[in-house]
């Protein structure tokens, strides 16, 4: 027995030789998402959202400079709650708040699109505040990397003749009426630089300079604000649903980490520069 015993032991150590040792486990990947719950939300407890806030962006970006983002509402129109605020959290950007938006009480914004910054493979959160307090969330994964230090678009000067200027389009909707759900967008030219971007010529890194609030009425009736961070793609441009309460104008005000202020109002019927 004690011969068969020690063959075994044998055979066993021959093969470990010839296959090698056995790999240790794979260390667990680092997930920031609870840090960012304390960070960003203070711990508050997280509710699954995926019948509450929905989140589109493509599995991988063509661009990680502009990549495209959706957050659609999903409460059902017997639904007695509202969403009040919708955060966007890009977990690997070294700012992962790329931005939070809050709902006017009467437009019944159910859709905002935009275009961000995703520097790292990453997943992407959507957070939902309802009316009732509670916090709602749901993710995607996006495979893409160097967004936000990706060189800008468009040269200095540039960048500098279109600063601040804003565009507001009114897209139509069948049997669009005055009280009606109508879509629009808001583009405004600005760098957007997210301070990990380096200049070209002098190989030094461009100071952060943002978009960092948007405001959006119509007439005196807020419709959205957005309070920006530097994942936000150059020339920021917000496209989103709201129900219209038979203004007659729309109008937004910008303000950037400079210090800047831009406004502009519009007729509903007239959109343009």
């Amino acid at each position: 027995m004690t011969g068969h015993r020690t063959r075994l032991l044998c055979i066993a150590s021959l093969l470990t030789m010839a296959l090698g040792t056995p790999a240790a486990p794979a260390a667990e990947t680092y997930d920031p998402w609870p840090g960012l719950v304390q960070d960003i939300f203070n711990n508050r407890p997280m509710n699954d959202g995926n019948d509450v806030i929905g989140i589109e962006m493509p599995a991988r970006a063509e661009d990680a400079a502009i990549v495209p983002v959706t957050l659609r509402t999903k409460l059902q129109p017997g639904d007695s709650r509202r969403v009040v605020a919708i955060t966007l959290v890009i977990d690997e950007n070294p700012a992962p708040m790329a931005a939070k938006f809050t709902l006017g009480p009467d437009a019944n914004v159910t859709e905002i699109s935009t275009r961000v910054r995703v520097n790292n493979y990453t997943n992407v959160h959507a957070v939902a505040e309802l009316s009732d307090g509670k916090l709602y969330v749901s993710k995607v994964y996006v495979k893409a990397s160097g967004g936000c230090s990706a060189p800008a678009g468009k040269n200095v000067e540039e960048a500098n003749n279109r600063l601040g200027q804003m565009r507001y389009r009114q897209f139509t909707k069948s049997e669009q009426g005055p009280t009606s759900t109508r879509e629009a967008q808001i583009m405004i030219g600005h760098p957007n630089n997210s301070g990990l971007q380096m200049d070209q010529v002098t190989q030094l890194y461009i100071p952060a300079f943002f978009v960092n609030e948007l405001h959006i009425w119509q007439d005196d009736s807020p419709v959205l604000t957005m309070e920006g961070g530097i994942s936000i793609s150059e020339d920021p441009n917000i496209r989103f649903t709201y129900v219209s309460n038979g203004a007659k104008h729309f109008r937004a005000e910008a303000k950037d980490t400079d210090g800047h202020v831009f406004d502009h109002e519009w007729k509903v019927e007239n959109p343009g520069t």
